[in-house]
């Protein structure tokens, strides 16, 4: 059996896919199971980690309702990747060199954007369409947050945090290009004023609240419809930026190495996002916040550290885990906590073989931040299959 504790402390049970939880995390998962809208019970992946109300690695089936700041600021963040046809002999040092410094170049990240908006072109209609329509509704989005009327340069763009690009090496030694990032500017104004909303409604309607970040709001309720539609759009355009910046990073490697091919269909899935789904005999809002669909012989993504393995999956559609499973290591400590243990040189030897910063900019990033992937992954063994195994040569951080 893979869940490995369960809670029952709320309305309904949380079951827990791991023993290596802190105290908060629990915290924030009994909180979340004492609320009416929870639907069945709360699924904890093994990367479950303390969040921003909800926690990290959770997957909420809720009934009627959705909890904005579960699925976050970086609505549909998420992973892409793309296996190609060059191997490993390929890859000498002095052009893994080079295509980090071109990507440097060529996908702007951290807060640098495109200059103009031609990275749009693949998606630019739809978009600019709906969401016109949904800022029509709600004009103080960009109003309150100037950034989000950057989004056409953004598109294309890394971001900061733990987004990356990477390229790797498979267990046949075929080469492929990964990369982690989510809605930009754009997506964390949609989510931070809807969230504010939420608390503003649930303030005047229920004062017993567990935790502010659980505000959620119902279905017929004013802005739920409004929320719905720009959560939606924000998933959208996620995915399309993770799918400029491939077309960007494979542009890079064709210009530094011999001619290849993509061979193997692009995986391209969001973690943290809500949709739509029936579980338990009842249509209802899944939200992961930090985990990834993972329905039976359906391909995902789970990334290590910026030192350790990932890999390529195909679920095996436990209902138990809604369908679902970790989106990647899962923190162990915080950001702070490893900036106070650790230094650069920690992370140069960590990273040892790969090219990567090695700096004091990136020493909250480092592999001994994250819980052990591999333990992750065994935790894990009823939902998921590894089709691919993937170690990094080459990592570029937001």
């Amino acid at each position: 059996m893979p869940v490995k504790q369960i809670i029952e402390q709320g309305l309904v049970p949380v079951l827990i896919y791991t023993d290596d939880i802190e105290a908060g995390a629990r915290e924030q998962l009994v909180n979340l199971s004492r609320l009416p809208i929870i639907h069945h019970h709360v699924a904890a992946m093994p990367d479950v980690h303390a969040g921003i109300g909800a926690t990290v690695g959770t997957v909420i089936a809720t009934k009627h309702a959705i909890i904005p700041a579960a699925v976050g600021v970086d609505i549909g963040c998420g992973m892409i990747a793309a296996r190609t046809s060059l191997t490993a002999l390929r890859l000498e040092e002095k052009s893994l060199k080079r295509i980090f410094e071109q990507i440097l170049r060529d996908v702007p990240v951290g807060r640098e954007q495109h200059r103009d908006g031609r990275e749009i072109a693949i998606a630019v209609a739809p978009l600019q369409r709906d969401l016109k329509r949904i800022l029509d509704g709600h004009p103080q989005i960009t109003q309150k947050f100037k950034r989000a009327n950057n989004w056409m340069q953004q598109m294309g763009t890394l971001g900061g945090g733990n987004h990356f690009i990477e390229v790797c090496i498979d267990e046949s030694e075929r080469v492929w290009v990964m990369l982690h990032s989510g809605s930009r500017g754009i997506g964390n104004a949609i989510g931070t004023y809807f969230i504010e909303l939420a608390r503003r409604d649930m303030e005047r309607q229920i004062s017993n609240l567990p935790d502010r970040d659980l505000a959620y709001l119902s279905e017929g309720a004013k802005h739920f419809d409004d929320y719905v539609a720009a959560v939606d759009w924000g998933q959208h355009y996620a995915a399309a930026n993770r799918g400029a910046m491939m077309v960007l990073v494979l542009d890079v490697l064709r210009r530094h190495l011999p001619p290849f091919e993509v061979t193997q269909e692009v995986v391209n899935c969001h973690h943290n996002y809500v949709e739509r789904e029936h579980h338990y005999g009842s249509d209802v809002w899944v939200t992961r916040k930090g985990a990834i669909r993972a329905r039976s012989g359906e391909l995902g993504i789970i990334p290590g550290s910026m030192g350790a393995k990932s890999y390529i999956v195909r679920g095996r559609g436990s209902e138990q885990s809604f369908d679902s499973c970790a989106h990647g290591a899962g923190r162990r400590m915080s950001r702070s906590a490893a900036l106070k243990r650790f230094t650069a040189a920690d992370v140069a030897e960590q990273t040892a073989g790969v090219i990567c910063r090695k700096d004091n900019s990136v020493v909250d990033e480092i592999p001994a931040a994250y819980k052990s992937i591999d333990q992750v992954m065994d935790n894990q063994r009823d939902l998921v299959d590894v089709v691919h195994t993937l170690k990094q040569v080459l990592c570029v951080k937001g």
